[in-house]
């Protein structure tokens, strides 16, 4: 009230104890705060025709998709500039009371309670509603929404924002329509907004992907009853003949190739989808960043820097040294608590390499305490995968309170800085967390196993593992599947369960009446609070899901159908989610995504390489190539020209079943045999180089590396190019924006020339007639 509020104090109709303080910002405030915050208001109309899209012919077709026009109509777009007192009269205000946006009062209005001082105590200043909430002196605070989600309000002069937004957004009857951003936006703030229409934008060009994945796992899955190495796995009289060795130490026995039939047709079926789909990746990005440039004109935020964001209240609280510092002017800590922070920074580092050394050694032995319950093949892949998932759903909260902790000791400066900071060290977390199992697959597990008479030992104590007798990209794609599958229901069932049920046991506890008769801000209290990170964890779950699309995409061709599915659900759960279960949140400025970008890129970049050593070091299409083209003909092979028939026996080498170490031999078998097989390159027994990597081995893997190298240049050298010739910016928008400059600099030009005219009125005429006294010789004339 001190600092020119106007504040209400109501008793709760349900509770006597419970009191409502009502706030209200008058005019003047908002006109002082608006200035404050650089907030951008309507100067004029904007007068520059937008260009006709060539696709209007199917307006009658696509209209069908968007929201009813009769309902969310749209918005006049104005040139705006930011907000100055003495400049009201060339503002675009038609009325007061509506000038300034409900998000706009709200986001003032915040700005102004988490800084209003409430007590001070000899040195210390206590200040903020964010204080008075820890300390239990309030309940809640938040802004109102402005009617029930499912009811239009009946007071004149309601927008109805929000049963617009459930109407044609939330509901599930809604599923098909494009989001209404600008309404988003203009309710929730440009935070809310930018997230939705990163949301809806990759979805969109999930559709493409997974168009392409489709096709490709179509088309392997038509082609495997005609793969002629697979036919040899499941023949009887091949496959059926030849023994392979055991996969463990004595307990593991000898079994029969034809055994993974079906596991050698799924392998067959994958088909190379990452060169395909990578440039897709590269032109996501790409025309995210034009969109995100048309989103930042059309919204205002082309010019909010961060100088215009203030300090956070955590922050300013602790500035007592007094140090040069270009923007506050004081700092929260000394060089000795600067080097305190770095070494935490070392710790979180250290941790994360913990965290992946743990996880590579559980791998290793989730096997031995298994192996007497059930198979090797179910312990070894559904099994581990199932118990890695569960693993890191516990991790996760482990590491998140870390990260927080971590964060709130380094003491960033604005909420920008303190969000980047925990969405670095959160995404190293979740990417150690849930992609460490899937990198141990695809590049450890099976790849130094030694051979059946000399195996290599972990800690000279555990035997590595080896690949799945369907083969490690079977495993792969298993624990993909069961990550993202479970990942995604785990995640509907925190986003749309816990949240209605707490809603419902609230009303329930409390014999709340029906809603009809409370008034708005009591029902709005009866809603699930927001997470004081907000949209973080959103935000986190798609980029991990985006991780795992672009990663390891060469495995699992599905990946972006299943990622389409899961976000066409998501976009409607998290509206429905914000707009019925919880109360309205505090508007936020927004630009961009903010560190989500770079992520994002890093993951693309980093997904080159992990599909190229997928493909080369992964699946066996490598050396199906080099037999098919160079050991299946002469001088290696028999056949007069290029085939597959006999790759089966030709990649499989002879071990001598004495020449198993006392450690290693099976102690039973069912076989009557002298040999026996296992998958590698090398001479047979009784060569006088046995057992040593043969001349193929070699032609595999200069073929691999050749592969590699082709494969991350050649994709490499289109992102750049794509990243060149298409603009971050469209042109029509810096047509726009330079407009709006030009128009900005006109008034601020006007204004100061009516200034100057008014103040310097009286001493022009003073001057003027001193002037004409004097000879013209005198006067001194600089133009």
């Amino acid at each position: 009230m001190k600092m020119g509020m106007e504040l209400e104090a109501t008793r709760s109709v349900i509770d006597e104890k419970l009191m409502f303080v009502k706030i209200h910002m008058p005019w003047d405030m908002l006109c002082t705060y608006a200035e404050v915050l650089h907030i951008k208001v309507p100067i004029q109309p904007n007068d520059l025709s937008s260009r006709p899209s060539p696709w209007n012919f199917l307006s009658c077709i696509t209209k069908k998709f968007y929201p009813d026009e009769e309902l969310i109509s749209k918005e006049t777009e104005f040139f705006t500039a930011p907000f100055e007192k003495d400049r009201l009269e060339y503002f675009y205000i038609k009325d007061q009371d509506m000038f300034f946006t409900p998000s706009m009062r709200s986001r003032m209005v915040s700005h102004l309670m988490i800084r209003a001082p409430y007590e001070i105590r000899g040195k210390t200043k206590k200040f903020g509603i964010t204080k008075l909430l820890d300390g239990g002196v309030y309940k809640a605070a938040y802004p109102l929404h402005d009617c029930r989600f499912n009811v239009p309000s009946k007071e004149e002069g309601c927008p109805n924002e929000r049963y617009l937004l459930y109407q044609e957004w939330a509901h599930p009857k809604s599923f098909y329509k494009m989001q209404p951003l600008d309404l988003i936006r203009k309710y929730y703030g440009e935070k809310i907004g930018i997230y939705f229409a990163w949301l809806g934008f990759y979805t969109i060009m999930l559709t493409l992907a997974a168009v392409v994945g489709l096709g490709c796992f179509i088309y392997g899955y038509k082609t495997q009853e005609t793969s002629t190495w697979s036919k040899e796995v499941c023949d009887p009289d091949i496959g059926g003949q030849i023994v392979m060795c055991p996969q463990c130490d004595k307990d593991c026995k000898y079994w029969r190739l034809n055994s993974t039939c079906e596991a050698s047709k799924v392998r067959a079926s994958v088909f190379p989808v990452s060169p395909h789909f990578l440039p897709l990746v590269t032109l996501f990005l790409e025309f995210w960043k034009r969109y995100q440039a048309e989103l930042e004109y059309e919204w205002d935020t082309v010019e909010f820097l961060e100088q215009e964001e203030p300090s956070r209240p955590e922050y300013e609280a602790k500035c007592i040294y007094e140090r040069k510092n270009p923007v506050t002017g004081k700092v929260p800590y000394t060089e000795c608590g600067r080097c305190m922070r770095v070494s935490i920074g070392i710790g979180t580092i250290l941790l994360i390499l913990a965290s992946i050394v743990a996880i590579t050694v559980y791998r290793l032995a989730a096997f031995f305490p298994l192996k007497e319950y059930v198979t090797p093949q179910m312990a070894t892949s559904v099994t581990a995968s199932l118990i890695s998932f569960v693993v890191i759903m516990i991790l996760n909260i482990l590491y998140e309170r870390v990260a927080i902790w971590i964060t709130d000791f380094e003491l960033p400066r604005t909420k920008t800085d303190y969000e980047n900071s925990l969405t670095l060290k959160m995404f190293l977390f979740q990417f150690v967390n849930y992609y460490s199992s899937c990198f141990y697959i695809a590049f450890a597990k099976g790849k130094a196993v030694g051979f059946p008479g000399q195996p290599v030992y972990l800690l000279g104590k555990y035997r590595n593992e080896e690949c799945d007798p369907g083969g490690c990209l079977i495993e792969l794609t298993t624990q993909l599947s069961i990550i993202m599958g479970g990942k995604a229901i785990w995640n509907n069932i925190q986003e749309v369960l816990l949240p209605w049920v707490k809603n419902v046991l609230f009303r329930y506890c409390k014999s709340m009446p029906s809603n009809s008769g409370l008034p708005r801000w009591e029902q709005d209290y009866q809603l699930q609070p927001i997470s004081k990170l907000g949209l973080f964890y959103e935000y986190l779950e798609m980029v991990i899901q985006f991780g795992f699309v672009t990663l390891f995409v060469a495995s699992f061709p599905l990946a972006p159908v299943l990622a389409l599915v899961n976000n066409l659900f998501e976009i409607r759960v998290d509206a429905w989610k914000i707009t019925t279960q919880f109360r309205r949140m505090v508007p936020e400025k927004a630009q961009h995504i903010g560190a989500w970008q770079p992520i994002l890129q890093g993951v693309a970049i980093l997904a080159v390489a992990t599909n190229a050593m997928i493909i080369a070091f992964t699946s066996d299409m490598i050396p199906r190539l080099v037999y098919y083209w160079s050991f299946s003909v002469y001088p290696y092979g028999d056949s007069d020209n290029h085939t597959m028939a006999g790759y089966i026996n030709s990649s499989l080498s002879i071990f001598n079943i004495s020449d198993f170490p006392e450690q290693s031999r099976p102690l039973s078998s069912s076989y009557n045999m002298a040999t026996c097989r296992y998958r590698d390159f090398r001479y047979p027994p009784g060569h006088y180089r046995q057992y040593e990597y043969n001349v193929r081995y070699w032609h595999v893997i200069a073929a691999k590396m050749a592969f590699i190298i082709v494969v991350e240049h050649v994709v490499y050298f289109t992102k750049f190019i794509l990243s060149y010739v298409i603009p971050d910016v469209p042109y029509t928008v810096k047509e726009q924006i330079k407009r709006e400059k030009y128009l900005t600099q006109v008034i601020l030009h006007e204004t100061n020339l009516k200034l100057v005219t008014k103040r310097m009125k009286p001493y022009r005429e003073e001057t003027t007639s001193s002037l004409q006294k004097l000879p013209p010789e005198e006067l001194d004339l600089d133009f």
